[in-house]
């Protein structure tokens, strides 16, 4: 009767390394410039936008702002929660204007300073929530270059 081989022992999974300090944080998709690719077709749809009347011109705009505002939101995200660079106000600022066109949409009854405070109160909820994400990924309160 023929032993098992002996079981080797597999090797320990290698783990991703982070960037080191001041490095920018990778995409989750490695190396191919997604958010730069976002970005060009964001203005081509302005420039487009601009050049074709009537309808479809109006269209194109809103596509490419739409665009262009994901792209920088996404970067701003991955940079924030890497503990890279605070985009606390802008994420917040994201957040609130989303609070204010769900109001608008879901309530339009409501009357506008109400929604505005709504929106404001999740403006600091969410400002106080990622500037306390942001030390402690980052060990400080804000970065400067």
């Amino acid at each position: 009767m023929a032993e098992p081989a002996a079981a080797k022992p597999s090797p320990a999974p290698r783990r991703r390394r982070g960037p080191g300090p001041g490095e920018r944080p990778q995409a989750p998709w490695g190396s191919f410039p997604l958010v730069e690719l976002v970005v060009l077709v964001a203005i081509a749809m302005l420039i487009g936008g601009l050049v074709v009347q009537g309808g479809r011109g109006a269209l194109m705009i809103a596509v490419g702002l739409t665009l262009g505002a994901l792209a920088g939101i996404e970067l701003s995200i991955r940079e924030h929660f890497a503990g890279y660079r605070s985009h606390t106000f802008l994420l917040s600022g994201a957040a609130g204007v989303a609070v204010l066109a769900a109001l608008a949409y879901l309530t339009p009854s409501l009357r506008l300073p109400f929604a505005l405070a709504i929106a404001a109160a999740a403006f600091a909820l969410v400002a106080w929530c990622l500037t306390r994400v942001f030390r402690r990924r980052s060990g400080q309160t804000f970065k400067v270059r």
